[in-house]
């Protein structure tokens, strides 16, 4: 990697830091907690939810999100599963 690359990633950590701190303060206890188990196993998800609840944030739609709201959340940012079935022949 080379200097501007290493710049880019220190600055979007940067950026996912300060959207962390505005988002934790909406959040309940409990699903501060949810959040922290997402950060924990799956970090591309939590920046993805960081995302579309600073969103909501900025337009005035969300004010605090408890654990529900969260799930909800989540269930939109997780694509559909298909269903494989093999047969035997």
């Amino acid at each position: 990697m080379n200097q501007e690359d290493l710049q880019q990633q220190a600055q979007f950590r940067q950026q996912v830091e300060q959207l962390e701190m505005i988002v934790k303060q909406k959040l309940t206890k409990k699903a501060l907690e949810r959040y922290g188990n997402i950060k924990s196993a799956h970090p591309e998800k939590a920046i993805q939810l960081l995302a579309v609840i600073g969103q909501g944030i900025q337009s005035g739609q969300i004010n605090e999100i408890d654990d529900d709201q969260l799930k909800e959340i989540l269930i939109k940012l997780t694509p559909e599963k298909k269903d494989f079935k093999i047969k035997r022949m």
